[in-house]
C-alpha cells in the first residue's frame, strides 16, 4: 500500500543584511556620498549631502544610523584612492552595516566593473545598496540588470566628460594659457587671476642652486648645502633629493617659458599618466610669465648638464664619469698622453699622502705613459703661482681682457634665432591648415622638430658666448679687487678661475677660464 507523502513548506525568512525581518530589528543603514572635484562650488554640495543623509536615516524609526562615509574631491572612476568608500566596504564585510544609500550610480562608481564587483560582493552578504536617483535596490530581482545598464551609461558619461576636459585643456594650451599647481612649485605662486608670480625668498633658493651648479658644485653638494642651511623644499621638508635639484635645473619655467602637455593620460579609468614622447601635441609658450633665471644662464646650465652626463672621453677612447667631489676633479690632465689625472690616497712606506696620478699609470689604457705623480699640495702651489703671475702683470692683463670682452660682445648675434623663429611661425600656420583639412602633416612636424633643435643649438651657442664674456668679466673683477699677491687658494677660487691644468715633467700649464694660459715651472 502506497504511503502518501506529506510535504510541508518551510518558507524562507526574509533577510536584509544580517537581520531576519520577522525579528523586527532596526536596519543598520549607512550612506555614501562623494563630490568629484575640490572646488568651492562642490564643497557646498558635499556638506549638503552629508547633512541630508544624516537626517534622512535618523528620521526613519525602522533604521539605525550606521554612519556617513564621504570622499571629498576624489574621482569615481576607480576605488583605489577612495579611502572612505573602502572603509565602508570593510564595515559591511565585518557585519556592521545592513544597507547602503547613495545618491546615484555615478556617485557610487563610474566604472562598470568596479560597480558590479562591489554590488555582488555586498549581495553575497545580503547587504542592499539603494540608488536614490535611479530608484534601484540591488537586492531586487531586476536590480543587477538595471545596474549593469545604468553603470555602463555612467562610465560612458565619465569617458565623455574626460574627453571634454581634455579638449578644454588643449584649447587653453593653444591660447598659451598655462595651468600649473604651485603647491609644490618652488619659486612661484599665483595671483588672484591665477597668473604665475615670483615668491622672492623662494626665488633666491632657485638662483642659489643655478649659481652653485655653474660654479662646479655637484647636485649632491648643493643638496647637502641646502640641508645644512635649514632651507626647506617646496613640500616643506628638511631633506632634499638630487632628483629634485635636477628637475629644478632643467625646468624651463624658471626662464619664463612653459612646455605644456609633458605627460598625458592613457586611460581615463586608471588616470595613469605617462611621458609624452610625441604621442599627443605639445605646446611651447615663450615668455609666458616672469623669469627667475635669465635665458642665457638657463641655457648654460643645460649645456653643463649634458657635459657632466656625457663625462670625459679620454685619449684611449674610454668614457670617464664626471665628478665634482674635489676642486681638481676633471681639470687635471696629463701633458704626455692626454689622459685625465685621478686623486689617490697614497701610503708609501707608512707615510700617507694625497697625490694625483695619470690614469694610464693606474689602469691599462693601452697608452705608454711615464708622467709624474703630483702631490695635491703641489697642484695648489702651482695655481697660487699662476694667479700671482697674473697679479704681477695686472695692468697688461686687464688691457688684454678688456679687448677680449669687446670682441666677444661684437661677436654676439641673434639674427640666426630670429630667422628660425620666422620659419617656425610660418610652419605653425601651415600645420593649422593641414590639421583642419585632415591632411597628412608629418613632413611639417619633422621640420618643426628640426628647427626647434636648430634654435636650441643657436641659443646654446649664444649663451656660451655670453658665458665667455662673463668669465672675462669675472677675471677682470678679481684682478681689480685683489690688491696683493695671494698665499693660498681655496676650492671656490679654483672652481671660479681655473679651467684646466696640464701636467708635464718639468712644469704645469695652468689655463684660466678667461682663456689666459700660464706656464708654471715646479
Amino acid at each position: 500500500m502506497a504511503v502518501s507523502r506529506n510535504v510541508m513548506v518551510i518558507p524562507a525568512r526574509k533577510r536584509v543584511g544580517n537581520n531576519i525581518a520577522d525579528e523586527k530589528p532596526k536596519l543598520r543603514v549607512a550612506a555614501y556620498c562623494r563630490v568629484s572635484t575640490d572646488s568651492d562650488e562642490q564643497a557646498g554640495s558635499y556638506e549638503v549631502q552629508i547633512e541630508h543623509y544624516t537626517e534622512f536615516i535618523k528620521k526613519n524609526p525602522e533604521w539605525a544610523f550606521a554612519g556617513i562615509f564621504a570622499d571629498d574631491g576624489i574621482s569615481g572612476t576607480n576605488t583605489k584612492k577612495r579611502d572612505e568608500f573602502n572603509k565602508m566596504i570593510e564595515e559591511c564585510m565585518a557585519g556592521n552595516i545592513d544597507m547602503v544609500i547613495t545618491k546615484s550610480i555615478s556617485r557610487f562608481a563610474r566604472n562598470t566593473l568596479d560597480c558590479l564587483q562591489y554590488i555582488r560582493k555586498l549581495k553575497e552578504k545580503n547587504i542592499a545598496v539603494y540608488f536614490e536617483k535611479e530608484n534601484i535596490n540591488s537586492l531586487d530581482s531586476k536590480g543587477e540588470i538595471m545596474l549593469t545598464i545604468m553603470a555602463s551609461l555612467a562610465q560612458q558619461e565619465s569617458q565623455s566628460l574626460s574627453q571634454n576636459v581634455k579638449l578644454g585643456i588643449q584649447y587653453r594650451y593653444q591660447q598659451g594659457i598655462i595651468q600649473i599647481n604651485t603647491n609644490r612649485f618652488l619659486g612661484y605662486t599665483k595671483d588672484e587671476n591665477k597668473h604665475l608670480i615670483i615668491v622672492p625668498e623662494e626665488a633666491e633658493i632657485i638662483k642659489r642652486i643655478y649659481r652653485e651648479y655653474l660654479e662646479g658644485s655637484s647636485m649632491d653638494k648643493i643638496k647637502k648645502g641646502l640641508e645644512r642651511d635649514g632651507i626647506l623644499t617646496s613640500a616643506g621638508k628638511k631633506r632634499w633629493h638630487t632628483s629634485t635639484i635636477r628637475k629644478i635645473l632643467s625646468n624651463e619655467k624658471y626662464m619664463g617659458d612653459a612646455l605644456l602637455q609633458k605627460t598625458y593620460t592613457v586611460d581615463f579609468l586608471t588616470k595613469k599618466r605617462v611621458k609624452n614622447n610625441g604621442v599627443v601635441p605639445q605646446y611651447y609658450v615663450e615668455n609666458s610669465h616672469e623669469a627667475i633665471i635669465p635665458k642665457e644662464i638657463f641655457m648654460q646650465v643645460q649645456e653643463e648638464l649634458i657635459r657632466r652626463s656625457t663625462g670625459h672621453i679620454s685619449s684611449s677612447g674610454k668614457k670617464r664619469n664626471f665628478s665634482c667631489s674635489q676642486p681638481f676633479s676633471q681639470i687635471v690632465f696629463c701633458g704626455e698622453c692626454g689622459e685625465i689625472y685621478r686623486r689617490v690616497h697614497w701610503n708609501n712606506r707608512g707615510k700617507k699622502s694625497i697625490v694625483w696620478r695619470c690614469v694610464s699609470r693606474l689602469e691599462n689604457t693601452g697608452l705608454a705613459c711615464h708622467s709624474r705623480t703630483v702631490l695635491e699640495d703641489l697642484l695648489k702651489d702651482a695655481v697660487v703661482k699662476a694667479i700671482n703671475d697674473l697679479l704681477g702683470q695686472k695692468n697688461d692683463f686687464l688691457e688684454v681682457l678688456s679687448n677680449n670682452i669687446e670682441t666677444v660682445i661684437n661677436e654676439q648675434d641673434t639674427s640666426a634665432v630670429t630667422e628660425i623663429e620666422k620659419k617656425l611661425e610660418e610652419l605653425q600656420k601651415q600645420l593649422l591648415i593641414r590639421a583642419n583639412s585632415k591632411e597628412d602633416y608629418n613632413d611639417i612636424a619633422d621640420e618643426i622638430y628640426r628647427l626647434r633643435e636648430e634654435k636650441h643649438n643657436a641659443l646654446a651657442e649664444d649663451a656660451e658666448k655670453k658665458a665667455v664674456g662673463q668669465r672675462l668679466m669675472d677675471m677682470t673683477v678679481f684682478l681689480k679687487e685683489q690688491p696683493t699677491l695671494i698665499d693660498d687658494c681655496d676650492e671656490q677660487l679654483i672652481k671660479r678661475l681655473i679651467k684646466k691644468i696640464s701636467v708635464f715633467q718639468e712644469k704645469f700649464l695652468v689655463e684660466f677660464k678667461s682663456g689666459v694660459k700660464v706656464d708654471v715651472v715646479m
